[in-house]
């Protein structure tokens, strides 16, 4: 079960990511959000559903984005977190936004809805937890 429900959140977090890169993420976000969904970013910003899309539509898109080490996190029979390290670049010039990432996915109504999305910046390592 957790592998179809891993395949099902991988596919939707790549459409969402493919939408930020052809400028259409407004519209993908604001149809995949909940109603109270969050986006907290790695600067710091909690923007609710209304702001999310209201920056996107305003925002340049990204040029191209990779995801590594994604893992499945269940929080209930219909919820779960996928947790993974991306990396987006604007332009092929700038250093990539490399952080790690979490999006919590509710079932509703039969489909996936993005509850929760989180950055955490990545730093170096540290000798400590």
């Amino acid at each position: 079960m957790d592998d179809v429900v891993t395949e099902e959140l991988l596919a939707l977090e790549r459409r969402g990511w493919d939408a930020l890169c052809d400028a259409t993420g407004a519209d993908f976000y604001g149809e995949v959000m909940t109603d109270d969904g969050l986006m907290v970013l790695a600067d710091g910003s909690v923007m609710d559903r209304a702001a999310v899309v209201t920056a996107l539509g305003a925002s340049p898109p990204w040029h191209h984005v990779a995801m590594d080490d994604v893992r499945l996190v269940r929080a209930g029979a219909d919820a779960a977190v996928l947790v993974y390290t991306g990396r987006a670049w604007r332009t092929e010039e700038e250093p990539a936004l490399t952080a790690a990432m979490s999006s919590l996915y509710v079932r509703d109504g039969g489909r996936w809805r993005l509850a929760l999305y989180t950055q955490t910046p990545a730093r170096a390592p540290s000798a400590g937890v």
